[in-house]
């Protein structure tokens, strides 16, 4: 072993799990058989675990050495995260490189991998992670008035607070005509940019409210159609002075993305007012900023028991209350406002069955089912195996957020169908 490997391993004496997801870049459908090489950055040659695709396109989760917990539980100085290599190569697919990919202590990271179809003279694709918000050096937000006057001419487009199925998301400042911008699911956009800026191994409770407070800012943009009422084409940036930080290709933790699964309809109102509040925050210790959420200072109030609630009025105020939006753009169905599960019957575990067998001709480890409007065993297996590979928790009951994954990857299927 070389001296920088070994002096890595001393210096991460804890342990991280990972696993790495890989779909086509065209048509988001899963890959198999792909090799996952996986390196610390800063020594690629050095590769500590070689992995395989199973048929949902997901390798075995891996654990992986990360530096002590305790250095993402309070400010300082040491990078409380490992960074690693990941190499995937896929028959037919141009080989990509990510270089950075974050993994904290007691936690569990998902790299998820998009290959592009192979193609004559194409240049080897690699990704670039930067560092997280609160370890690098980024510019302060631009404070703004955190509801948009609604007098102003143009600048209240919507008539009520939609879920957007994408945002446009630029990926630099406004008026950098050389950023790219990038077409983004809505919960994958707010996944990315929670665990860009707080920390996976932060109270439940403290990754919730943050989590409204992102979610609330983007419906923000949405609604107010805030920077396309300036002639620009695009949602959001990724710029931290003037939105949220946003980062290509990074990886999310598993825990937050259920967490952003279980209330991605939600966001922040204050009475009287129909617009989600543009909730601004800051990292409370470089960067402090009063009648703003402190994200290390939510993270104190999630340790002494906080609920979520609780720090978002602690900071923005007893009148902030948790809002629903009226409509999820994208979505063939509602939710049927009750579980689903073994003895339910009826059109809406009908249709959830007819999904399930169109998700499963992609994702075949998913069994097909009977579909008969009779939820058995037969239907909760599937359940169980369509949340095992989709992260979320393996209960066998279609629970909101199960529910609503069910129609994200039925509608993404069918639309690869009619593109095909």
């Amino acid at each position: 072993m070389n001296k920088s490997v070994r002096t890595m391993q001393q210096d991460r004496p804890d342990r991280g799990k990972l696993k790495v997801s890989v779909l086509s870049n065209l048509q988001e459908i899963p890959i198999d058989n792909a090799r996952v090489e996986i390196s610390y950055t800063g020594d690629p040659a050095s590769t500590v675990e070689e992995l395989i695709t199973d048929t949902s396109g997901i390798t075995d989760t891996v654990d992986l050495a990360a530096p002590p917990i305790d250095y993402s539980l309070e400010p300082g100085s040491n990078q409380p995260y490992s960074e690693y290599t990941i190499r995937v190569s896929a028959s037919g697919f141009e080989t990509i490189t990510v270089s950075g990919s974050q993994l904290l202590a007691e936690t569990t990271s998902i790299q998820q991998i998009r290959l592009r179809p192979l193609q004559p003279n194409q240049p080897p694709d690699t990704i670039v992670i930067p560092a997280h918000t609160l370890y690098g050096e980024y510019p302060p937000k631009i404070a703004e008035n955190e509801i948009k006057p609604i007098s102003e001419t143009g600048e209240i487009v919507l008539s009520r607070v939609v879920v957007p199925e994408i945002v446009v998301v630029h990926d630099g400042s406004p008026r950098d005509t050389t950023a790219p911008d990038y077409y983004v699911k809505y919960k994958d956009y707010i996944k990315n940019v929670a665990s860009s800026e707080i920390y996976a191994t932060w109270p439940e409770s403290t990754i919730y409210a943050n989590v409204l407070a992102i979610m609330s800012f983007t419906l923000n943009r949405v609604y107010t159609e805030w920077y396309r009422n300036k002639g620009f084409n695009f949602t959001i940036t990724s710029s931290t002075a003037f939105d949220h930080k946003w980062m290509e290709g990074r990886n999310i933790f598993e825990n937050i993305s259920r967490i952003v699964d279980s209330v991605f309809v939600n966001y922040l109102s204050r009475p009287n007012v129909k617009q989600p509040i543009l909730t601004q925050y800051c990292d409370g210790e470089r960067v402090t900023c009063p009648n703003w959420m402190s994200q290390w200072g939510s993270k104190t109030l999630g340790d002494q028991g906080y609920e979520a609630i609780d720090i978002i009025r602690h900071y923005y105020g007893d009148n902030m209350y948790i809002n629903a939006a009226e409509e999820v753009a994208g979505i063939p169905s509602s939710w049927p406002g009750q579980n689903l599960t073994i003895g339910s019957s009826g059109e809406k575990v009908i249709q959830m069955q007819e999904q399930l067998n169109t998700i499963a001709g992609t994702y075949t480890a998913i069994p097909r089912v009977s579909v008969d409007g009779q939820f058995g065993e037969e239907t909760a297996a599937a359940v169980r195996k369509l949340q095992e590979v989709f992260d979320l928790p393996v209960t066998g009951v279609v629970d909101y957020a199960t529910w609503f994954k069910i129609q994200e990857v039925y509608v993404g299927i069918t639309r690869i169908a009619e593109l095909t």
